[in-house]
């Protein structure tokens, strides 16, 4: 299957950290996917694409078009068609309210149809995206749409949100968020409000996923791995902490983890080398 990604032009860069098309036969059919610092909005146009909660009390899922979600704070299943084409945007956590109408905290773990956010969008994208022939063309239509729904004067208080999530985002998560809300001149609270609207979770949970990313896209899957070593780097100092709060984001142990990491590992430029991992 064929990856191809850009980082989009400015301003569309402040919002959104790529677009990305892929096209082809899938080497796995399930993905078990981490949580990961970003929202997400799929355009599929050969489908139908299946999708899995970790938390059993959430039904299922299936998009026959394509699908907004915003931050997860837990893992989550999606299963690819058979042949796959596929465009993407990964936005920043923060990225996704100048581009939509409703409050972004209401997709913080949901999934929501493009129509239900992007209201009789689908067809027109699609007719577009279906007269794109290759990957390139896909995404310049996809920037040309963004671009013409960004948003000209950004909603309040999501500059501060902006700047103190490029902190967080340039830290992997490590600098404190009482010195976030001190430079920032705000309270931890009135900081924890902005998040929550403008993103759908605090900035002390947006810390802990940018840290947990970093962990496990710094594993070098061919090489031993200190997971003592790396834990605290991470922020985590009690190691039952960091077992927990792993099997909780992955659905495997640090051993078992490293395993499917080896086991994959001969695939050049695999899924798992960007945070997501075969569940086939």
């Amino acid at each position: 299957m064929e990856y191809v990604g850009r980082v989009p032009a400015a301003p569309l860069d402040r919002f959104i950290d790529d677009i990305y098309c892929l096209t082809g036969k899938p080497h796995h059919r399930l993905m078990n996917v981490p949580p990961m610092p970003s929202a997400h909005l799929f355009l599929h146009l050969d489908g139908p694409v299946r999708l899995w909660d970790s938390d059993p009390s959430v039904p299922p899922a299936v998009f026959t078009d394509g699908w907004f979600m915003g931050v997860w704070t837990r893992r989550f299943l999606f299963e690819y068609p058979s042949r796959v084409r596929l465009v993407g945007v990964h936005f920043k956590p923060w990225g996704m309210p100048p581009f939509i109408d409703i409050p972004t905290g209401e997709l913080c773990n949901r999934w929501a149809p493009v129509d239900a956010v992007w209201q009789r969008s689908v067809d027109r994208m699609r007719n577009r995206l279906g007269d794109a022939a290759s990957p390139a063309g896909l995404l310049e239509v996809l920037e040309d749409e963004l671009r013409s729904r960004l948003a000209q004067a950004p909603a309040r208080g999501l500059g501060l949100v902006v700047h103190t999530g490029n902190r967080l985002e340039a830290s992997h998560g490590t600098i404190p968020v009482g010195a976030l809300a001190e430079t920032a001149g705000v309270s931890g609270n009135h900081l924890a409000h902005l998040f929550k609207t403008h993103v759908g979770v605090t900035p002390k949970r947006m810390a802990r996923i940018y840290r947990f990313a970093q962990l496990i896209l710094s594993v070098d899957a061919l090489r031993p791995v200190d997971w003592a070593q790396l834990a605290p780097m991470a922020g985590y100092f009690d190691h039952a902490h960091f077992s927990r709060e792993f099997k909780e984001f992955t659905g495997h142990t640090p051993t078992q983890y490293l395993a499917l990491r080896r086991r994959f590992a001969a695939e050049p430029d695999g899924p798992h080398e960007r945070g997501p991992m075969p569940a086939d």
